[in-house]
């Protein structure tokens, strides 16, 4: 059965205009870089995902697709109106690429500002996969954040739209001390990441809470995101 369901994807991905790229898969990187973000989390957020592209497991899971290859862009979120790209698309299929998407990512200026539009972020991540010259049977939004949606277009529309698309969307959640604990209306910030923001095949939040937890977390979470099949069930 997996095997059919690997076959139907390849073949539907032969479909594509002759101008695009094929990959395995197309992964935005969508990190929280609003105001409840100081210095020091916003960097460790991008090494956490720039030593996780480098890692070999995440380089192996690379590998093993079809096509050998991933899209990745990175970007930093904030306030409604503050979606920033920090790194554009690339193709990632060995060492040597990774390491300039991750250098990249460790040294572009911070631009984001505001507070946790996350539906911003997600119309923005979604508009980028719409719009880029890669093509792939999986799409994946991954958004990072301390806090729940704020401001901004409504959550329940965006998320919506993104999955028609065809989208999956998955969350990781940032505690720390002082931070937010509940989403809107009293809900648990992980319940609300659960509930209303992550969604599509496959989809799973994860949570961490200090330096060492977020850099292998963020490890696994790319793991799962770019080696998942397309039976893959929802998980948390």
């Amino acid at each position: 059965m997996r095997r059919l369901a690997w076959t139907f994807a390849l073949l539907s991905v032969f479909a594509v205009s002759a101008g695009a790229e094929t990959v395995d898969l197309e992964l935005v990187l969508a990190a929280d870089g609003s105001g409840s973000i100081d210095a020091d989390e916003l960097r460790l957020q991008r090494n956490g995902y720039a030593d996780a592209l480098e890692s070999p497991e995440v380089l192996a899971a690379i590998g093993s697709g079809p096509y050998g290859a991933i899209a990745i862009a990175y970007v930093e979120w904030g306030g409604a109106t503050s979606q920033h790209t920090i790194v554009d698309w690339h193709v990632v299929r060995d060492a040597q690429s990774a390491a300039v998407f991750a250098g990249k990512v460790r040294s572009e200026p911070r631009q984001a500002f505001g507070y946790n539009s996350i539906s911003g972020a997600i119309e923005y991540a979604a508009r980028l996969i719409r719009e880029n010259d890669h093509e792939a049977w999986r799409k994946v939004i991954d958004v990072s954040g301390d806090g729940p949606q704020i401001g901004g277009p409504p959550l329940a529309p965006a998320r919506a739209a993104a999955l028609a698309q065809g989208i999956t969307i998955n969350g990781l959640v940032i505690r720390r001390p002082g931070g937010a604990v509940s989403g809107p209306r009293g809900t648990g910030l992980v319940d609300h990441y659960r509930d209303e923001v992550i969604g599509g095949p496959g989809a799973f939040v994860i949570v961490v809470d200090e330096a060492r937890s977020f850099a292998e977390a963020v490890r696994s979470k790319l793991v799962q995101e770019i080696a998942a099949g397309p039976e893959e069930r929802l998980v948390e």
